[in-house]
């Protein structure tokens, strides 16, 4: 079974995202982010003088993400305001909405249009969608009758940089959009957003991947496209060209965001919620430290034994989570919280020692040096209290009896250990006040491992959970149990279960061996622990990150690839020699794997692709001309559907433990377990013309 979030074992230095790193270079995403800052730009200068924004509430995160309010106003906009039901007040002959193409948002421009009209106030109105335009908004805006008044036109928002390793279309939605309301909106957008990678960076020389949604994606990928603006990078000279895109459908691996996240961000993600890489803190985690005293240098310092406490009902900000400003974020983001406390100890502790360097300067040379260093010592001052209140905020939540009982039972339902015990169990923490998305999560969680629930079992607790949380939740467990999710099913199944749903069923216990997912709780396992992806967990390996571990690191599957590195250096850091590691394998899709993937449900591809004739007669750059061995590739992941931030931190992981492979990140969004319970009942309504449909 796996270990407790606060017991677990972890290998800091192994674990830790800043470690283990060589000079290889890697694609710079960043032009993603000039060129959706660049195209929102030019959209906006396409509407001369003055304008009103009318903006869609669920684009103000991600637009956060590629530029700020002051560039808005300085490209002409007076007055924004959120896209809304009711009279818009605008003293700017320009309008401007700015939306994703979501019916509902479509009537409400509509209709406050045509309440101008009837006051008789003349305004010039544009509609700029998110990603692209669509004929069938046209033509409700042409049985609204405002087709006329309206210029339609897109701002092709796509992949946004949310880490150095990381891209997003933060889409929140695109989860229950498959598999739920079944609109395949987002496979088609998703196809368009890898296609300008392509085309920015080079081909995708193989496509690999798993599920079915996938599948269409990849058929979709090898097909024409329409033409969209790129960025102007030359694919000849990128310093680490793709060698593979590997697609994951997130319905293959529905167990990993069912479960409690143990990376310290993960918990955060957990416990108190990151949107659009933002979380919202106390202010007084923010204010600057104050300044140490001369006689007490290190007197300051925030301990990381005082609780930093947050006063009750104390004003929060929006801060954003980011390790290319925050050093220390980035030590921090992907170890396993039971880790936590000894790092920022250990950085209070150097800290604490630079500051007395100030008592040790005698000279006007060494005081100039302290001067020069102060600047940087304040930041990491800044960054340390920051982080010590978030653990602080953090631990008590991960004490309560609730969380452990939720724990425990993640850990027995993984290791198949008393299941029918685990169904009384979740009906106990149903009785004692758990949250909603916690106990959805944990009702799907034991159905998926054991392959159905019994029938007379899962009518009480869904009883019970009906009677406990509201009869406007029963559209949520007829999602969940409906195809194509088919996650919470009875055991046996009724007669009317349609065949496919028997067919897609995880067989879990196979699988779990096969592909040595649970680190069990002896002596020796706990060493293999600290040298496995399944630290994310506390002792369990996502299926997502084993699957992809089959095509690029092959012998991570079956045996630990991780080699031991020394520690001994002042900061902890170590000293983890990139000549010891192994060069990564070609790619040879999911060769070795086949018996292993026939298990899983959904469809298997590996597609290999031609190169464009105009490439093929270019000369080669001159990364191609090195030995193999000697060039570093970039293999692309996306995930289909979302992926949560353990995923990416096994994924950093196990790239670390190679040379010559680089890992670029890409999803439809950042996702949990409790933001796909919350997506799924946030509207139950399941017919069309019922729900809030992308069109």
């Amino acid at each position: 079974m796996i270990m407790a979030a606060t017991s677990a074992p972890s290998s800091e230095f192994l674990t830790s995202s800043g470690l283990g790193r060589d000079n290889e270079q890697s694609l710079d995403i960043e032009v993603l982010k000039d060129a959706a800052k660049k195209a929102l730009i030019n959209a906006l200068n396409s509407v001369n003088g003055a304008k009103t924004l009318v903006l869609d509430p669920t684009l103000a995160g991600p637009l956060g993400l590629v530029t700020e309010v002051a560039l808005l106003k300085h490209h002409g906009v007076d007055k924004m305001f959120w896209l809304e039901p009711g009279p818009l007040t605008s003293t700017t002959t320009n309008v401007i909405y700015l939306c994703r193409p979501l019916i509902k948002y479509v009537k409400i421009i509509a209709d406050q249009i045509k309440i101008h009209s009837k006051e008789s106030l003349k305004h010039r109105y544009t509609l700029f969608l998110v990603p692209r335009t669509s004929t069938l908004v046209s033509r409700i805006l042409e049985e609204e009758g405002v087709l006329g008044d309206v210029t339609v036109s897109s701002y092709n928002l796509q992949f946004i940089p949310v880490a150095e390793d990381v891209i997003s279309l933060e889409y929140d939605n695109a989860f229950k959009e498959l598999w739920v309301d079944g609109d395949e909106t987002v496979i088609y957008n998703s196809a368009l957003a890898l296609d300008v990678l392509q085309k920015t960076y080079g081909q995708f020389p193989r496509i690999i991947g798993k599920g079915d949604y996938a599948s269409k994606l990849a058929t979709l990928l090898t097909r024409p496209l329409p033409e969209q603006p790129s960025v102007s990078v030359d694919p000849l000279t990128s310093p680490a060209p793709f060698d593979s895109l590997i697609i994951l459908d997130r319905h293959v691996d529905m167990i990993t965001p069912l479960l409690t996240q143990l990376t310290y961000e993960g918990l955060i993600d957990e416990l108190i919620g990151i949107k659009n890489s933002h979380v919202e803190i106390p202010l007084s985690l923010l204010n600057p430290p104050s300044a140490p005293n001369p006689e007490n240098p290190g007197a300051s310092l925030p301990s990381t034994s005082a609780i930093i406490t947050p006063v009750l009902n104390e004003k929060t900000k929006k801060h954003v989570l980011s390790a290319a400003t925050d050093p220390l974020f980035a030590e921090l983001r992907d170890l396993n919280f039971s880790s936590v406390g000894k790092r920022l100890s250990r950085v209070a502790h150097r800290l604490d020692e630079d500051y007395k360097a100030r008592l040790q300067a005698k000279t006007v040379a060494q005081l100039r040096d302290f001067v020069g260093k102060l600047g940087g010592l304040q930041t990491e001052h800044q960054a340390l209290k920051l982080h010590t209140g978030l653990s602080e905020m953090l631990v008590p939540r991960t004490r309560t009896n609730l969380f452990s009982k939720s724990l425990e039972i993640q850990q027995n339902l993984v290791a198949s250990y008393e299941t029918s015990a685990q169904i009384s169990a979740i009906e106990d923490m149903i009785a004692q006040g758990a949250d909603m998305q916690t106990v959805a999560r944990l009702l799907c969680l034991a159905s998926i491992t054991t392959g159905g629930i019994k029938t007379r079992a899962l009518e009480n607790v869904k009883k019970e959970f009906l009677q406990a949380y509201g009869y406007h939740l029963l559209p949520l467990l007829l999602s969940l149990s409906a195809p194509p999710l088919s996650i919470i099913l009875q055991n046996p199944p009724p007669v009317s279960m349609s065949p496919s749903v028997a067919v897609n069923k995880l067989p879990f216990t196979a699988i779990r061996k096969s592909l040595r997912l649970l680190i069990d709780d002896n002596p020796e396992a706990l060493e293999e622990l600290e040298n496995d992806i399944s630290y994310v967990y506390s002792g369990y390996a996502p299926i997502s990150v084993r699957l992809v571990q089959c095509v690029a690191q092959k012998s991570g599957v079956i045996s630990n690839p991780a080699e031991k590195v020394s520690v001994d250096t002042p900061d902890g850091k170590g000293k983890g020699s990139a000549s010891k590691k192994l060069f990564a394998h070609p790619i040879v899709g999911w060769k070795g794997f086949e018996d292993i993937l026939s298990t899983i449900p959904g469809q298997t591809f590996d597609i290999v692709q031609k190169a464009p004739a105009a490439t093929a007669s270019r000369a080669p750059s001159i990364s191609s001309l090195l030995r193999p061995h000697e060039q570093t590739t970039t293999t692309a992941i996306f995930f289909l559907g979302g992926c949560t931030y353990t995923e990416i931190a096994a994924l950093r992981w196990v790239g670390r433990q190679n040379r010559g492979r680089k890992f670029l990140i890409a999803t439809t969004g950042i996702v949990s377990g409790a933001s796909l319970m919350k997506s799924i009942a946030n509207d139950g309504k399941r017919g069309p013309g019922k729900r809030d449909t992308t069109i």
